[in-house]
């Protein structure tokens, strides 16, 4: 059986207990030409690209049913997802008011959220198409936001989902391996970014993100930092380096950082500066990793991090400590992050079983670059585990 049959099976039972966790009666997913402008849960409930309005609905009572167009049923009645699959020619409309009029939901969830832009799938026209047809069946004052059960949904990972990541880190660190034969003073950034790049391709891959910053590559002081492209700039010795990289298997990523120290020619360990600072970003990783737990809050893994880093002497870093990684590099809505403006109310959200993290704190060490590690976390029933396995020595180029 295809992963896709089996992602969608797993997802939708589990769309069911999370409905019947929150008392929410049912789950409408509404799109229209998903190639040009899908909902991101799209993935969860369908094998394929849908074009004319398609509705999935999902309810607390445990149906499931899709209606689409004509020529899309067939699709989805052989995934065995749904127990109905319906089939219109002229318009949604008719079939869409008769089921919604059957079930007479109280509370009809659908996908906007102020907050998390992995819950705002549903576009401003669909929202008043729909709002429009349920209108016209006074049912148009029944809907919410469906923030809670497609976070719910994306952050607790399903056996396959969790198989797929781990097959995604595996290759991920099989690259940093072979890359960090191939670094030497003088090769520039673009060029260990395309060999790379050359691995992924040898692999029947793709990145994990746009090839334009992944790999991203920064050697020496005074770079980006993160979010930018290589340049030609040339790793010397004496400078640190480190690299961000992630692959897509099965449609899942991974999401690492490694940091390398280009030896210097009389020396044979790295300056104590340099030592310090990378074993202050180790410790971090590690505490903030023991600390999680279900039931905490977000922020408060952030701040066991942050603290590390500046009491250590260093400036805090200008980022979360760690986000969600699955179907994207930036996945779900809880956060490892600071109570920020700009993170809204995810860091205010409660870890949960099944939830993929990174933990990537940086600091920079004077005149030697930035050191950075991100590594790949588990969230389990009584704490969490490592998916990477974390880089606990500086990479040592000779």
């Amino acid at each position: 059986m295809a992963i896709t049959d089996i992602l969608i099976r797993e997802k939708t039972n589990q769309a069911v207990k999370i409905l019947q966790e929150t008392g929410i009666d049912c789950w409408i997913t509404f799109t229209r030409e998903t190639e040009i402008c899908g909902d991101p849960n799209l993935v969860f409930l369908a094998p394929g690209h849908l074009t004319w309005h398609s509705a999935f609905i999902i309810s607390r009572n445990g149906r499931k049913k899709a209606i689409v167009g004509l020529y899309d049923k067939k699709g989805l009645e052989d995934l065995a997802a749904y127990d109905q699959v319906e089939g219109y020619v002229t318009g949604i409309k008719e079939p869409l008011q008769t089921y919604l009029q059957e079930l007479q939901p109280e509370k009809i969830a659908i996908n906007y959220s102020k907050t998390s832009e992995i819950c705002d799938g549903l576009t401003h026209g669909m929202y008043l198409t729909l709002y429009e047809m349920l209108k016209e069946i006074n049912l148009e004052n029944h809907l919410i936001s469906a923030e809670e059960i497609v976070s719910a949904l994306r952050e607790r990972k399903s056996p396959v989902e969790i198989q797929a990541i781990k097959k995604a880190i595996e290759i991920t660190e099989e690259i940093f391996e072979q890359v960090q034969k191939f670094i030497a003073p003088g090769k520039t950034e673009k060029q260990m970014a395309q060999f790379m790049l050359d691995q992924v391709k040898k692999r029947g891959l793709s990145t994990a993100w746009g090839q334009s910053t992944c790999p991203a590559v920064f050697t020496g002081p005074d770079t980006a930092q993160a979010h930018y492209s290589p340049t030609d700039r040339q790793a010397e010795r004496g400078h640190i380096l480190n690299m961000d990289f992630g692959v897509r298997v099965e449609g899942y990523c991974s999401d690492l950082q490694r940091t390398f120290y280009l030896l210097q020619e009389n020396e044979n360990h790295p300056p104590e500066k340099v030592l310090k600072g990378f074993q202050t970003i180790t410790r971090a990783v590690e505490e903030a990793r023991q600390a999680m737990k279900p039931g905490i809050k977000g922020m408060e893994i952030d701040s066991i991090a942050r603290k590390i880093v500046t009491e250590a002497g260093y400036q805090e870093f200008p980022h979360a400590l760690g986000h969600q990684v699955g179907r994207f590099a930036h996945d779900g809505t809880a956060l490892l992050g600071p109570a920020w403006e700009k993170y809204a109310d995810k860091p205010y959200r409660l870890l949960e079983p099944g939830m993929v993290f990174t933990i990537e704190p940086r600091l920079t060490v004077e005149n030697r670059g930035v050191i950075t590690i991100e590594e790949m976390v588990l969230v389990t029933e009584t704490g969490a585990e490592f998916l990477s396995h974390p880089q606990r020595e500086l990479l040592l180029i000779t």
